[in-house]
């Protein structure tokens, strides 16, 4: 990629427990599991919490809730062997549809491809107490969780 893409991505933690929405994603090259929570790119012309929710609605069929803005995030990265620069719109939200909170995984396609979002609790994410667990991208989003 020779680009930074504009994305923007829903942070949902479910009640009972604080666990948050995430995709597993892999990294083929490097063969390391990691979490990111759900949304897209911002296309031209449209606000990043319209793309928010849009992404969403896109993805997984879900409506939000009391969307508020956390922050951004800048994030070079590399995935498969490919070089990426993103700048993040981080966005706090609930899902209107209440009842998915109580499913373990909510199963969805995006570009033709397979994927599952599930609920994992904040512990099981690579930190300093846990230095094994996969860990929760894009980087910086822990501290800015720990800050909102």
């Amino acid at each position: 990629m020779s680009s930074i893409r504009v994305i923007a991505i829903a942070v949902i933690s479910r009640p009972s427990d604080g666990a948050l929405l995430v995709y597993d994603g892999y990294d083929s090259v490097t063969r390391e599991l990691y979490h990111r929570p759900l949304g897209g790119g911002i296309e031209f012309g449209e606000t990043a919490e319209v793309a928010v929710r849009r992404e969403l609605r896109e993805e997984i069929g879900v409506e939000l809730a009391d969307v508020a803005m956390l922050g951004f995030l800048e994030n070079l990265f590399t995935v498969d062997g490919r070089a990426g620069h993103q700048i993040v719109a981080v966005f706090s939200a609930r899902l209107v549809d209440t009842s998915l909170y109580a499913r373990d995984e909510i199963a969805f396609l995006d570009n033709g491809v397979a994927w599952k979002a599930r609920w994992v609790v904040r512990a099981a994410f690579r930190s300093e107490h846990e230095p094994h667990g996969p860990p929760l991208y894009p980087d910086g989003l822990a501290s800015l969780l720990d800050r909102a």
